[in-house]
């Protein structure tokens, strides 16, 4: 029996004034199924997983996410980030408030829940990224590794059925990407959704049920990691793997 469709996109165009960033692009994602996304710099990755979410307005075709329509009505709008979590690539975690108090207050605003439970599940999504010894620190008394972590065990604390991570490791120190991409690789073991936006191709390989190569706002090329690391049918595709991969 085959997953239900949580992320439907079809015939997606996006302009930035005159740019025209994202070109026809089309995509289905099942639940539990992850997707990594990878190409140069300027090629729409992030504008996509962005628009997944309504952080960018596409202005043709149509984005459904666990079968509600992404426009302008603000309601669909909420219910849809209510269930997708989003990691980017610099922390996003507010500096005045503490570990905890960055955790608990979306579960507070958006959940509704009262402080003690919203608190409870905190403490243990941080101990689940192993920072819990943290909790009452400041965002900038941590590495950036572990600010990471924070901004992932945040997400979780929404309890999100899909989880999208736009380049979360490429402001990160080399020695402190690998803590990072261990707490992703514990969450795609558990069946989380997810679509990452990447450079890590060994996460890629070892992560991902299909792996996405988009350049010049096109979906060029996507395949199981398999092959397509090992036989990648556009020479676009063949270019990129050889300048990224050593």
């Amino acid at each position: 029996m085959t997953n239900p469709l949580v992320i439907s996109v079809k015939s997606l165009d996006k302009w930035f004034g005159k740019f025209h960033v994202l070109q026809n692009i089309n995509l289905e994602v099942t639940q539990g199924e992850k997707i990594v996304i990878c190409g140069p710099s300027g090629s729409g990755k992030s504008t996509l997983v962005r628009c997944l979410n309504r952080l960018e307005v596409h202005q043709k075709g149509t984005i459904v996410v666990n079968g509600i329509e992404l426009k302008d009505n603000v309601k669909n709008v909420d219910s849809v980030r209510a269930d997708v979590g989003m990691v980017f690539q610099h922390f996003n975690l507010f500096p005045h408030l503490t570990i905890l108090e960055n955790l608990t207050l979306a579960p507070i605003w958006v959940r509704k829940m009262n402080r003690k439970d919203a608190e409870e599940i905190a403490y243990h999504y941080l101990e689940r990224v192993q920072i819990q010894e943290q909790a009452m620190k400041f965002p900038g008394q941590l590495s950036g590794g572990q600010q990471q972590r924070v901004a992932i065990a945040r997400s979780l604390c929404m309890k999100p059925k899909i989880m999208l991570f736009d380049e979360p490791t490429s402001a990160l120190d080399p020695e402190m990407v690998k803590e990072v991409l261990e707490v992703m690789v514990d969450l795609a073991k558990e069946g989380m959704t997810m679509i990452v936006v990447t450079h890590e191709m060994g996460f890629a390989k070892e992560v991902a049920d299909r792996v996405i190569f988009m350049d010049y706002g096109k979906i060029i090329e996507e395949n199981e990691p398999g092959p397509f690391f090992s036989d990648p049918q556009h020479d676009r595709t063949k270019l990129f793997l050889s300048q990224i991969l050593i």
